[in-house]
Formats: C-alpha cells, sequence, structure tokens
C-alpha cells in the first residue's frame, strides 16, 4: 500500500493504544516531528500527556535503522537506571511495527557545530554530565532482561562495518581514503571487555534541561563492543577544530584530557586511545561521504552538503596523522 493508506492505519492503531492508556482522554492527531532519523516518528498528545511515536514505514523491513522494537528493548532495559532514557508506554509488534515514549522535554544542541544560543558555561558542564553519563552507560550490564543483546562486535568488526560505507563513497570524495583504512586495518588494538555502546554518543543526543541531563535518545545503532568505539566518536566532538569549515568555538569547553578523567572517575587510563579517535574520523568521513553522495544523487536534498568535502578530506587525513 502506499504511505497516503498506511499512515492513518498507524494513527488508528496508536489511538485506540493511547486510549486504552488514558480511559476517557481524547487522543490528538500525529504530527511529525523534525529531526528524526529512523523509520516514521512523530508527536501526539493525549490531553496534558505528550509521547514521540517512532514507526517502521509502510512496506519497509523492519531492519537496521528502521527496528523500531529494537530502539524500544534498549529504552526499556534501560528504564529506572542511572542513564537517563524516555518511558516506553506501549510497544505494537504487529507489522508495520511502533513504539511510543514519552515525550522528553529539553534541548539537544551540539556546541561546536549547531547554530544555538547555549551559554558557554553550560555548554562545557553537559559536555561534563554526559562524560558520566555514557561511564555509567558502560557499566549496565549487558545481559539486562529484556535488552537480548547481540553478540559483541570488536574493533575489527567496527572497522569492517564503516570501511563498508566509506568505500561505498566516491573515490574522489575520500582523498586518502585506502591509505586509512589499511593503516587501520594492521593497527588493530587488544579489546577490552564489551559494553552497552550508544552508537551516536554525543550532546546532539542527549536532551538537556540547564545542565542536567535529562534523556538519551537516538538509539538505532546501538550494539555491545568495546567502550572506546563510542568514546572515540564521543571525544570527536570536543573541538571545533576537527570540523574545518563547520566547527565553531566555544569558550571554555571541556577537552579531550578533562572529558576522559571525568569518564574514567579515578580508574585507570584506558589503552590504544589514538586508535580509536582515528576511527571515529574514518567514521565521520564515512557518514558525511554518504551524505552528500545522496544529495548528489538526488535522494536527499541539502545543499549545505556541498560544503563537506574540505571537511571529508581533512578528517582523512587528521586520523592518519593520529595514526603516526
Amino acid at each position: 500500500m502506499s504511505m497516503a493508506t498506511e499512515v492513518p492505519e498507524l494513527a488508528a492503531r496508536v489511538r485506540d493504544r493511547l486510549a486504552r492508556h488514558h480511559p476517557g482522554a481524547t487522543v490528538g492527531e500525529l504530527t511529525v516531528l523534525p529531526g528524526g532519523h529512523s523509520g516514521l516518528t512523530y508527536e501526539v498528545a493525549v490531553e496534558d500527556a505528550r509521547y514521540v511515536v517512532k514507526a517502521v514505514p509502510p512496506g519497509q523491513r523492519p531492519v537496521g535503522r528502521n527496528d523500531v522494537l529494537r530502539q524500544s528493548r534498549v529504552l526499556g532495559a534501560l528504564a529506572g537506571s542511572t542513564v537517563p532514557v524516555p518511558g516506553v508506554v506501549a510497544v505494537d509488534e504487529t507489522q508495520p511495527a511502533w513504539f511510543a515514549m514519552d515525550f522528553a522535554a529539553g534541548e539537544a544542541v551540539e556546541p561546536v557545530l549547531d547554530d544555538h544560543e547555549v551559554d558557554p558555561a553550560t555548554a562545557r558542564a553537559r559536555m561534563l554530565e554526559i562524560a558520566s553519563v555514557l561511564r555509567r552507560l558502560h557499566g549496565t550490564d549487558v545481559d539486562t532482561p529484556g535488552l537480548d543483546a547481540p553478540a559483541p562486535l570488536d574493533a575489527a568488526g567496527e572497522l569492517e562495518r564503516w570501511s563498508r560505507t566509506l568505500r561505498a563513497v566516491p573515490a574522489e570524495l575520500r582523498p586518502g581514503g585506502e591509505e586509512l583504512l589499511a593503516r587501520l586495518a594492521d593497527g588493530v588494538p587488544h579489546g577490552l571487555p564489551p559494553v552497552l555502546l550508544h552508537g551516536d554518543f554525543r550532546l546532539g543526543n542527549v536532551l538537556c534541561v540547564g545542565e542536567r541531563a535529562v534523556a538519551v535518545v537516538d538509539w538505532e545503532i546501538w550494539s555491545v563492543g568495546d567502550p572506546r568505539i563510542d568514546l572515540g566518536w564521543f571525544l570527536l566532538f570536543a573541538d571545533h577544530r576537527n570540523f574545518p569549515q563547520l566547527g565553531h568555538a566555544v569558550p571554555g569547553l571541556p577537552g579531550e584530557a578533562e572529558l576522559l578523567d571525568t569518564y574514567r572517575d579515578g580508574r585507570p587510563a584506558l589503552p590504544a586511545m589514538d586508535w580509536f579517535r582515528a576511527l571515529g574520523r574514518m567514521k565521520m568521513a564515512a557518514i558525511m561521504g554518504h551524505n552528500l553522495r545522496r544529495h548528489r544523487e538526488g535522494k536527499h536534498h541539502d545543499p549545505d552538503q556541498e560544503r563537506l568535502p574540505p571537511t571529508i578530506a581533512a578528517m582523512i587525513r587528521t586520523a592518519r596523522d593520529i595514526l603516526g
């Protein structure tokens, strides 16, 4: 069926379930929530309550970013933990599947990339706050009931995963990319005990109120693996110079050393972080290159994507420099 005939069916299913959750209450219309990157993402109000609904797009398979039930599992497993997440209020496994979660108030701002008016002192406090949140996430028992965690993906597996994405980018957009991949493959470090990973952990995916983190969101690519995979990515966003022509300075933002100290909280230093710093830059180059390719193919029109080639090249170059 077309999207036009399927969405009303989804809306009817959501309204029916939420009406049972709120007997006698009026359930509002589903409205598209801007910024959703997986499946269909809506907001719906039930009198004073607000919910976010994520659903598998009609006619598409519930795999990858469209596997919304997988997202609901990790949120359910973390409910009541020291990692703040939205509460899941309804899950419907009938395809196309969907789930509803509490609407978490707050703002998710990436200080060095987003246009914003967040006070630098607040941005600094938030960055340190979520470094502690990441430590608590990595301390989660991967055997938590309901999580149904996948097999761990080690550093070599993570490299292979993102190498495929980078190699799908036209060669002219990733100068030096093959050399970087070869050097990463030659230096894969020994693994640390696997932990629960967010996969895209950064301030842009954490809703904050003031200096406090209230909800970690966007769990589309969560997995189990080496904690340095999340850390190498998180640290990338601590310095605007990592994003030539895109980033801007934020006075007082904590640097890598301070963030790592906060994350470790007195624990020993983590080995081989440089390899994971380089991996994070390779992943960013792959993602940017993928987005630019989609734009040029007319699959996702965004003129701002044309600003990316210098940053992609710089990401690859600095990753090689980190490896020595």
